[in-house]
Order: C-alpha cells, then sequence, then structure tokens
C-alpha cells in the first residue's frame, strides 16, 4: 500500500454475532489493540442488534463503528429498514454500500447506492463502496467493463467524492469460497479503479482514496495483497470473526 494513505481493516460480520458474542468478541480483541499498529485504521461493522453494543465498547477506543447496509429513504413505511439518522444516533462512522450479496439477494442496483451514499454524505457518514466481479464475467474478460459500470454510481457526485469516501473491490467469485485472487490480479483491479477515480475526480483525489480488497483474505495472505502500492487494507468476512486473525491482518495492513 501507499505510505500517503492510512491502511484501513473493516471487519464484516454479516449475519454472524448475537449482540452478547460480539461483546465477547470485543473484549477479547480490544485486550490486543495495544499492540497494534496504531497506524492502521481498523472499524467493525456487526449486524443491527449488535451496533448498539458493540459501540459502547468501541466508544474509548480508536476502533470505529461501521454499519452494513442503510436504506434510501430518511425514514417513513420501510418495514424491516434502518435510516442514516438510526445509525448516525448509535455513532456509526462508515457504512457498507454496494455489497455483492445485496446486489444478487435485493437486486439492488447503481441508482439505489447512488441514493445510498447521498443519504450518507449529508450526513457525515463514509460511503464504504463495493464493487466487483462474477466468475463468469471475469472468465469472459469483461472485468474492467463491470467495474467501470458499477462505478456509474459516483456519477451524480460532481466533481468531488463523498467526504470519507472508501472504494472495497471484491470479486464475487472470491467472497466466501476460500479463493482470493492473487496478489496480482488484485493489484490490476485496484489500479484500473484509480484510474477511473482520477478520470472523474481528478489525480489527487484518486491518490488519496483507500480502495480495499474483499475476498476471502486470511492472515496467511494478507501481507502479500497488502504489499501492493493501490491495495490499502481489507474489506473482510470469515477471518474477522475471530479476534486473533483479525489483529494479525491488521499487523500485516501495518508491516
Amino acid at each position: 500500500m501507499h505510505p500517503s494513505r492510512t491502511p484501513l481493516v473493516i471487519a464484516n460480520w454479516k449475519m454472524n454475532k448475537t449482540p452478547s458474542e460480539a461483546a465477547l468478541f470485543c473484549d477479547d480483541f480490544l485486550s490486543r489493540l495495544p499492540a497494534l499498529p496504531e497506524r492502521v485504521e481498523l472499524a467493525i461493522a456487526p449486524a443491527f442488534p449488535a451496533l448498539e453494543r458493540v459501540g459502547r465498547h468501541l466508544l474509548p477506543t480508536r476502533v470505529k463503528l461501521a454499519a452494513q447496509d442503510v436504506h434510501v429513504e430518511p425514514k417513513g413505511a420501510h418495514t424491516g429498514e434502518v435510516s442514516v439518522a438510526m445509525l448516525a444516533d448509535v455513532g456509526v462512522a462508515m457504512v457498507l454500500v454496494g455489497h455483492s450479496e445485496r446486489r444478487r439477494d435485493r437486486k439492488e442496483i447503481e441508482a439505489d447506492f447512488t441514493r445510498k451514499m447521498k443519504r450518507l454524505a449529508d450526513a457525515g457518514l463514509s460511503p464504504v463502496y463495493c464493487v466487483g466481479e462474477t466468475l463468469e464475467e471475469r472468465d469472459g474478460g469483461r472485468t474492467e467493463e463491470v467495474l467501470a459500470a458499477q462505478m456509474t454510481a459516483l456519477d451524480a457526485f460532481g466533481d468531488a467524492l463523498p467526504p470519507g469516501f472508501v472504494l472495497a473491490y471484491e470479486p464475487v467469485w472470491a467472497i466466501g469460497t476460500g479463493r482470493a485472487a492473487t496478489p496480482e490480479m488484485a493489484a490490476d483491479a485496484h489500479a484500473f479503479l484509480r484510474a477511473r477515480l482520477s478520470e472523474r475526480f481528478g489525480a489527487a483525489a484518486a491518490a488519496a482514496t483507500r480502495i480495499l480488497y474483499g475476498g476471502s483474505v486470511t492472515p496467511a495472505n494478507a501481507a502479500d495483497l497488502f504489499a501492493k502500492p493501490d491495495i490499502d487494507g481489507g474489506l473482510v468476512g470469515g477471518a474477522s470473526l475471530v479476534p486473533a486473525d483479525f489483529a494479525a491482518l491488521a499487523v500485516a495492513a501495518g508491516a
């Protein structure tokens, strides 16, 4: 990763850990925090029911609270949904938008992600926008075409990215499969994404934007991935569920 950008590792717990289990994780992980590199920014995105309890644990620390999604509307008759104001009120600092599982399971599209990111930006929360291709798309030589289409969700932002914006490259075929992209494959995708940012928002904005890799990141492969200059950390699923593994990823990001 480039020394001018602060490394970031986000734990995406998905639909795992009850509030009680999340509290136990925090007790264990936060006991390790003094030994972890201070230059690495860390965040945890628990499921909605655990947000408040995890937030109470994280409040006196440097670890940020993140959320896994947000609704496009500010309030109203949207059963089962969560608004930006609700997330802000419990101390959430950053929110995932466009995760491949939302695209696949909820059929969400770029127009939805644009609206979500606008809501977050207006409330002062940082969007973490997820992009990535399927195996069929990669095998068909369409990776850059797909990524370029997904990046159109940023077209509505004029000349400036949302404050605190983070981009996450997650090849769909590598999420939860144990089959991570090689460091070279990930680096190529990150370089393409940074070039797209530069074309759209200028070289300075592109150089300042953190681009995370997600997709079967483990303590075993993190160092090789994070060593690539355009990879600024990770959005981590399975390995973030174990305190020792999440701590090891923080060490790898700070190396």
